[in-house]
């Protein structure tokens, strides 16, 4: 049995650990010291990685005034959102958390998008206080901004009318969604627009998540490209096509050609902005391209059972920790980094939580873990520490951002303790 500790590091202490090589921070045996280091359950992130999946799309996508925004709702680990501000990155904000947070990090107010969903009168007082720019996704909201704050400066999301994503869960398109405006009733918003004198720098949409299909990312675009005219939108400074773009998940999965994809995205609104009479900022707001493949969270064994048709591999997280298994019927990789060579064996890989349906992996073929075994479930570094809550009052794991060969960030575990009397200490029973 390994000798389980708390973790002891904090911002600051690079050099608790052998640095890893390069482009090597997600390999077995530094992840193992990891977990020695720092104790199970750990979110484990590449922030070198990440920083580069940023980069990349100034590479796929040719186009000299792109702008990528990444989406916070994705991970808003302060470590590695850091990283993203020094490289240059904007920030997609959902809420006014988002928004705070963003420039308590240090994010220029012009490097901040909110994009509003059903949000209260107070949240949208709260929001406009800060000078960040505010996306309209509703009539209604547009009706109340026309007449309480006339001469506003905003950005308008609309509905693309297009359907694509890994789950119908992620889709934000087409008639089912709650997002953006209907494209047909862009002659009631320029109604509103005239009315409350407002000033649309900027039209958005967004499609879905692990879009599937390249055709729906340029059949979004020209919707909205299409209602993109100086007759009804003559202020234009940007056009936002949200994010959505895929990552593989299962071993078998192609990766899109994003050089391809990006070459298309150029020429399409090159040939925009020629029809639109000025060259406009394009921009993206990726959150799973850019964090998915850069996090791993490391699980110990601790139980085996055989049941009568199943064996059982019990873990110290569950889905409250990693929810995407649960929530959308996600596919995450899991590897064995303490017995690689072990003899193949099928496992369904269950969590710690009172649920049945607590599971990372079921009926996976895996080489034979036995208890104590470190379990890596890859791809978890977009919507998995953010979507977390603390369901049978289990802390969050430990999170660990290394970047330059060095662990530059960690935010512990609280003990059950602390988090019992967080809990307790907001109510009035103490």
């Amino acid at each position: 049995m390994r000798r389980r500790r708390a973790a002891r590091a904090h911002r600051g202490d690079l050099d608790l650990l052998t640095q890893p090589s390069e482009g090597n921070v997600l390999n077995s045996d530094f992840l193992l010291k990891l977990a020695a280091e720092y104790d199970t359950p750990l979110y484990v992130y590449d922030g070198d990685m990440a920083v580069e999946r940023y980069r990349d799309l100034y590479r796929f996508i040719p186009y000299d005034r792109l702008k990528v925004c990444c989406a916070m709702k994705a991970n808003y680990n302060p470590g590695l959102l850091t990283l993203l501000r020094d490289a240059g990155a904007g920030l997609d904000t959902v809420s006014p958390g988002e928004v705070h947070m963003a420039l308590a990090l240090g994010f220029p107010k012009e490097r901040i998008i909110y994009t509003a969903n059903n949000m209260t009168d107070e949240e949208f007082e709260e929001v406009l206080a800060t000078g960040v720019l505010m996306n309209i996704g509703s009539l209604s909201r547009l009706e109340k901004i026309a007449e309480k704050h006339p001469g506003m400066r905003l950005c308008l999301r609309f509905n693309p009318d297009v359907c694509d994503g890994d789950n119908v869960k992620t889709m934000t398109g087409g008639d089912l969604t709650k997002f953006g405006i209907l494209l047909e009733a862009v002659e009631e918003v320029k109604q509103i627009v005239r009315r409350g004198n407002l000033k649309v720098v900027g039209l958005h949409e967004h499609t879905g998540s692990g879009l599937q299909r390249c055709e729906s990312v340029y059949r979004s675009m020209e919707n909205l490209m299409a209602i993109a005219v100086p007759e009804n939108f003559p202020d234009l400074e940007f056009l936002d096509f949200g994010g959505g773009f895929k990552v593989p998940y299962k071993p078998d999965e192609a990766r899109i050609d994003y050089v391809a994809m990006g070459a298309e995205i150029a020429r399409l609104f090159e040939a925009f902005t020629r029809r639109y009479g000025r060259r406009l900022n394009m921009l993206f707001e990726p959150g799973k391209y850019i964090f998915a493949e850069a996090g791993v969270l490391l699980t110990e064994v601790n139980t085996i059972k055989h049941n009568r048709t199943r064996v059982i591999a019990g873990c110290d997280s569950g889905f409250p920790q990693l929810i995407r298994p649960v929530l959308y019927d996600a596919y995450h990789q899991v590897r064995n980094l303490s017995n690689p060579d072990g003899k193949p064996q099928i496992y369904d890989v269950c969590g710690n939580i009172c649920e049945t349906g607590d599971r990372f992996a079921e009926q996976r073929e895996l080489p034979e873990i036995r208890e104590y075994d470190i379990l890596a479930i890859g791809n978890a570094g977009a919507y998995c520490y953010s979507m977390g809550g603390v369901y049978n009052l289990r802390a969050m794991p430990t999170e660990v951002v290394v970047s330059g060969g060095k662990v530059t960030y960690v935010r512990e575990r609280l003990t059950s303790e602390q988090l019992c009397g967080r809990i307790l200490g907001e109510g009035r029973f103490l």
